[in-house]
């Protein structure tokens, strides 16, 4: 797992899925923000790191797209999301962000336990927390 920090898109799988994104047709980034999430909740077995780290991120595009939400700013991102530009997102998005983040930090996820033997838990644990906590936020 090539990361640099905890944040959603700051790992290679991340950045890749970002650029992904970046490179499908407008009209088709709602679809796989939304395949990222369900993947997730659709593994019944033990979750691999990667969909994880994509399920991390699709939450993120979620999270930015809610109102009063903070600019995106990492490098990393989709380059049409630091640039302000906008997802005509479903509002079905929002439950299952957080439940493929419940998903991802639960005891059969690869990345859980990537994270605590790096030894540092707490950060990603935080990062989705942050996340979470948007996307339950009221509106």
């Amino acid at each position: 797992m090539g990361t640099w920090a905890a944040g959603p898109f700051d790992n290679d799988t991340a950045a890749d899925w970002s650029g992904d994104l970046d490179d499908a047709a407008p009209e088709e980034r709602p679809a796989l923000v939304e395949r990222a999430l369900r993947t997730v909740l659709d593994e019944p077995d033990h979750l691999d790191s990667d969909l994880g780290v994509e399920a991390v991120a699709a939450a993120a595009v979620v999270v930015a797209h809610l109102p009063g939400a903070f600019p995106v700013d990492s490098p990393y991102a989709p380059d049409f999301l630091t640039a302000g530009a906008r997802l005509d997102l479903p509002e079905r998005l929002r439950p299952l962000a957080v439940r493929a983040l419940d998903r991802v930090v639960a005891d059969d996820s690869e990345l859980a336990e990537l994270w605590a033997e790096a030894g540092e838990p707490n950060e990603f644990l935080a990062e989705v927390a942050r996340l979470r906590a948007a996307l339950t936020a009221p509106v």
